[in-house]
């Protein structure tokens, strides 16, 4: 039930904060020898009005199958936080699409509102990287945008347990075996497994063809300091000052002192880890408050404001095509 609720109420907040569409297309990628099958949506450039259209059981603003707008065009891949669906950052996936980018997003399966199968066990911290590498092998080979995307100019976004999903798509390691002080405190099925030492034995999925990322408050318990010794690409890391769902207070921190890659790091001020939500309208902020209200004094709409601006200066600058 609350994962129904938490999807139907992450879709009216987003819904509710945007003033425009892009053209969208579903995501329906079948099972195969290297996964389940994966479902999402693509955000695009479109020229037409906007309007709403219907994935399932929700509606999103956008404008269904509508011309794509541009061509060589870059594709910025992204991946939710614990329990989250793909739609979770529309309106930074619309602020994206309506500057030139191409953005697609999955649930993770196992890990995601309408499956919460594998989210507190070890075999979703190897399988999320895999999700998002199967999302590009899709994306750039056999979507119905394919032929547009430039396949030197792919970025990554991703939030909290995303957040740790990109920083391996992108190189780092996880040592498992370093979370086990922390684990003693705790009684997660997680930390079971690592008590155990039933660490995951497949290897894990890094992806070259990701040339930047943002990264939004990734839990770093099993990283360490020798953890981000291959990470080349830039990253923009963020990091809320409060913390929250699993996530300590500069949480971030252990990237940024040993990420050897050229970097930004910003910590907000007063913030906690589900500000990197979009806005809720009251009704849902009073319906659904641990992930809506933010501390006093955070204005949550301004914070979305300036990030997801940040966040696209940094992921054009960073993907700018090479002139020829």
């Amino acid at each position: 039930m609350y994962a129904c609720r938490l999807l139907g109420a992450i879709t009216l907040c987003l819904a509710a904060t945007l003033a425009h569409g892009a053209g969208l297309r579903a995501i329906d990628i079948p099972a195969n020898t290297e996964g389940p099958a994966l479902k999402g949506a693509i955000w695009y450039p479109c020229a037409q009005p906007p309007g709403t259209v219907d994935i399932g059981r929700i509606t999103l603003p956008g404008v269904k199958d509508c011309p794509l707008v541009g061509e060589n065009l870059p594709l910025i891949v992204v991946s939710h936080g614990r329990k989250g669906v793909f739609i979770g950052h529309l309106d930074t996936d619309e602020v994206l699409a309506d500057a030139g980018f191409i953005v697609a997003a999955i649930n993770h399966p196992g890990d995601t509102a309408s499956d919460l199968s594998r989210t507190d066990d070890l075999s979703v911290y190897v399988e999320r990287p895999n999700d998002i590498k199967r999302l590009i092998d899709f994306m750039v080979a056999s979507s119905a945008l394919a032929s547009s995307i430039d396949r030197e100019r792919i970025g990554f976004f991703g939030f909290s347990r995303g957040g740790y999903t990109g920083l391996v798509l992108i190189g780092a390691n996880p040592d498992w075996a370093s979370a086990t002080a922390l684990c003693r405190q705790s009684t997660t099925h997680t930390c079971e497994q690592i008590l155990r030492k039933e660490f995951p034995r497949q290897p894990l999925t890094h992806d070259p063809r990701i040339k930047a990322a943002v990264i939004a408050d990734p839990p770093t318990l099993t990283f360490t300091a020798s953890s981000f010794g291959a990470v080349k690409v830039p990253v923009q890391l963020w990091a809320s000052e409060l913390g929250g769902d699993g996530v300590l207070p500069h949480s971030a921190d252990i990237a940024d002192n040993n990420l050897p890659s050229k970097h930004e790091y910003h910590v907000v001020p007063n913030a906690g880890h589900f500000a990197f939500l979009a806005p809720c309208p009251p009704a849902l902020a009073a319906e659904l408050p641990q992930i809506c209200v933010d501390a006093a004094g955070f204005d949550r709409v301004g914070f979305h404001r300036q990030f997801n601006a940040d966040v696209l200066a940094f992921l054009r600058s960073r993907l700018t095509k090479a002139p020829r």
